[in-house]
């Protein structure tokens, strides 16, 4: 046997396990991907008569009597902290992002001293997000009687699920009162957005009914990792009305059909009439989104939409894979602001002046497709005139990009767009 030859054989061993690895990879991907139907729909209805309907394509129920109180940027903790050391009963809180710091160790001195007072107190981390909580954190949690647990840990088992990541970012006292929103535990959230590291952000305090769905949403992926399942007035009581808005929440993610989240945002750029104003770090639209935000600017809706631009960004190749398709967004009449200061996390939009959203979820196929998140729509002009004030807030300072300039924008620019866009969906 000629040398050529047996070179050739020793390589096939390698061959076999890279197809292999190959087929594996495929195999997984189709099992645990999301089908991603081209949505659309009709309706004349404006949307404050649509709630029911929004909730229900979204698996929910739209709940009334509630009262929102809307935080901005690092005066939520302060919120936060004080109703946690408030809890009689129990406290639960899940977030994709936590490294240790001065509000990490806020964070979990409030949530170690209730559970040394007896409470129940279960903490949900997502392991990738959250890899940055250090040894003595997370022995100074147990010690104290917290139930600690990360989602989707790197171990064998899980290698199916890796890439599912818990994005949610809630907390829930004694089953009355809930936060849902963008904020997360890490200390560039402290501060008030005046410089580079210290980011904007916005949350929502939620009591009445409400809180019930956002309990379910926790009690979704702590069931799921721990197979605990939590009853009793302590965490589920009866909720009296607090308020008189009416919310849904948008979380759940089905087996063969779209996540409730994208589902949600794609029906609202369908419905609104006069206004749609989004506030989102990561917006990388797919085609039938930008579609339907052209739709909307032809039937006369005010489409805008405010992101940081990459110099605020703190991943900057997200901010190149969204500049890929600009210039369509543009063409279709839909004004865009990068604001070059800081990062603006918020994850909010608001749709003719009466409904908003605001939740964990990004303006991208990874929220859309593959993460846990949590949205929820308020039907409020108040809260809708609050989150635009913030729009407003920010838009002087940002940079409104023109079609004309942008186009001729450099190569380089326009290479690096096309390249990061390859990845948006793991990005």
């Amino acid at each position: 046997m000629t040398d050529a030859l047996m070179d050739g054989l020793s390589y096939i061993p390698l061959l076999v396990f890279i197809g292999v690895v190959a087929l594996l990879i495929i195999i997984i991907w189709s099992i645990k991907r999301h089908f991603s139907p081209k949505l659309k729909i009709e309706s004349d209805s404006p949307i404050d008569e649509l709630i029911p309907s929004l909730a229900g394509l979204t698996l929910s129920t739209a709940v009334p009597g509630n009262s929102v109180e809307v935080h901005e940027n690092g005066a939520f903790f302060d919120v936060l902290i004080a109703r946690v050391a408030a809890a009689q009963k129990s406290v639960h809180f899940e977030t994709f992002l936590w490294k240790d710091g001065v509000l990490g160790k806020r964070l979990a001195d409030a949530l170690c001293e209730r559970a040394r007072a007896g409470l129940q107190v279960r903490v949900l981390l997502d392991a990738t997000g959250s890899k940055g909580v250090g040894k003595e954190t997370r022995q100074q949690m147990k010690d104290a009687g917290c139930k600690l647990v990360f989602f989707h840990e790197k171990k064998f088992r899980n290698i199916g699920v890796l890439n599912e990541r818990d994005h949610r970012k809630l907390a829930v006292m004694d089953g009355r009162e809930a936060f849902v929103g963008g904020h997360c535990i890490v200390d560039n959230w402290l501060g008030d957005a005046q410089d580079k590291d210290h980011y904007a952000d916005l949350s929502v305090h939620l009591r009445g009914p409400i809180v019930h769905s956002i309990q379910a949403a926790f009690s979704e992926n702590w069931g799921g990792q721990t197979g605990e399942l939590f009853v009793g007035d302590d965490v589920f009581p009866e909720l009296e009305p607090a308020g008189d808005i009416l919310i849904h929440a948008a979380y759940a993610k089905p087996e063969g059909s779209a996540p409730a989240v994208k589902i949600l945002h794609h029906t609202v750029l369908c419905l609104a009439r006069k206004r749609i104003w989004i506030q989102n770090p990561y917006f990388i639209p797919e085609p039938e989104a930008i579609d339907a935000m052209g739709a909307a600017v032809k039937r006369g809706v005010d489409v805008r939409v405010m992101m940081p631009a990459t110099s605020g960004s703190d991943n900057p190749m997200v901010q190149h894979a969204g500049h890929r398709n600009f210039e369509k967004l543009l063409r279709c009449g839909v004004r865009l602001f990068e604001y070059p200061h800081t990062l603006l996390h918020q994850k909010v939009m608001t749709v003719d002046g009466v409904w908003s959203a605001i939740g964990s979820s990004n303006f991208d196929d990874r929220s859309f497709d593959t993460n846990d998140e949590i949205t929820i729509g308020i039907k409020d002009a108040g809260i809708a005139q609050q989150l635009d004030a913030v729009f407003e807030k920010y838009a002087p300072l940002c940079q409104e990009i023109e079609l004309e300039a942008w186009s001729k924008r450099g190569l380089w620019h326009k290479a690096k767009d096309n390249m990061f866009y390859m990845f948006n969906e793991v990005l």
